[in-house]
């Protein structure tokens, strides 16, 4: 039987030929040990989207920077980061954006944050979270600077519906190679607030699909925040829109101890986009657009 082809750019048309890599097979114990593990990430996922202070749902503000360096924090009308709760001051910080990183300083006499359980009245953190009264601060960086305000009394946790994933399908699971891009191009990543986010190809993984031979690009976002080895598949295929969230979706790359990469789609992910206007979502290239269908990970639950 011909293989199929199942990207939409014409660089697969030169890859036919190319070994790639079959779903990786299992004995029964350690089916049975992914399988459970997957079940219980799933569960997690569920129980942290449904109660947690940083949930997608608890998130109810974001304020970007644009053109400004500060943006000030407090009860009073005229803060760019206005929260009302009785532990936060008219004028209670001063939150600066310092290169890569975030200088905060407690502006009343009395004010103060958290950094885990430590009160603070000044530090300068790379792209993280800070507790002001019972409000979360994400000081997301990106190159396009915002501040996302979490709530533990959102309203949204009442929309909260669960998450719809698809049956664990062992066959769309790969230990393969990753093809490294000799020049580590840099590239751009759009993303759904029309950011031009910067990224590097790492490389590329080919792998079959049934008999359809697939190849996606794996990316490495260049900003503050992105960890040093994060290496990142965004991917649209043929469910996107229909059974699965119809930007696409997100799906890590893991090296593992024997130098291959694991690559399992039973554990690709929505953006929080999917749940949620208040984030900065990469948008997945044309390149990365599979005619087939990926019936493994998450699908879209229809929080939008």
């Amino acid at each position: 039987m011909k293989k199929l082809i199942c990207l939409v750019f014409p660089m697969a048309l030169a890859l036919t030929g190319c070994n790639r890599s079959q779903p990786v097979k299992l004995d029964k114990a350690a089916a049975e040990a992914v399988i459970k593990a997957l079940e219980k990430d799933r569960e997690d996922t569920r129980e942290w989207l449904r109660s947690n202070p940083m949930s997608y749902l608890a998130a109810i503000d974001r304020i970007d920077f644009n053109e400004k360096r500060t943006l000030t924090v407090g009860s009073a009308a005229d803060n760019g980061v206005r929260l009302s709760d009785a532990d936060i001051e008219p004028h209670h910080l001063k939150i600066t954006v310092d290169g890569d990183r975030f200088r905060i300083e407690g502006v009343d006499a009395r004010a103060h944050f958290k950094i885990k359980d430590e009160a603070r009245q000044e530090a300068t953190v790379d792209p993280s979270s800070i507790r002001v009264g019972r409000f979360t601060l994400r000081l997301s960086h990106q190159r396009f600077p915002a501040i996302i305000v979490f709530d533990p009394q959102s309203p949204r946790f009442k929309e909260y519906k669960g998450l719809a994933y698809f049956p664990i399908d062992l066959a769309y699971r790969y230990e393969l190679a990753l093809i490294r891009d000799s020049k580590a191009e840099k590239i751009v990543i759009m993303s759904t607030r029309g950011n031009r986010r910067s990224a590097e190809r790492v490389g590329w993984v080919d792998f079959l699909v049934g008999t359809a031979a697939c190849r996606l690009e794996v990316t490495r976002l260049l900003e503050p925040g992105s960890g040093e080895n994060a290496l990142e598949v965004f991917f649209r295929d043929a469910t996107s829109g229909k059974e699965s969230y119809p930007l696409g979706r997100y799906v890590d790359l893991k090296k593992l101890d024997n130098g291959k990469y694991l690559l399992d789609f039973n554990q690709a992910y929505n953006p929080a986009c999917a749940f949620s206007s208040f984030y900065n979502c990469p948008v997945p290239p044309k390149s990365n657009t599979l005619q087939v269908a990926i019936r493994a990970g998450e699908m879209d639950s229809h929080y939008h």
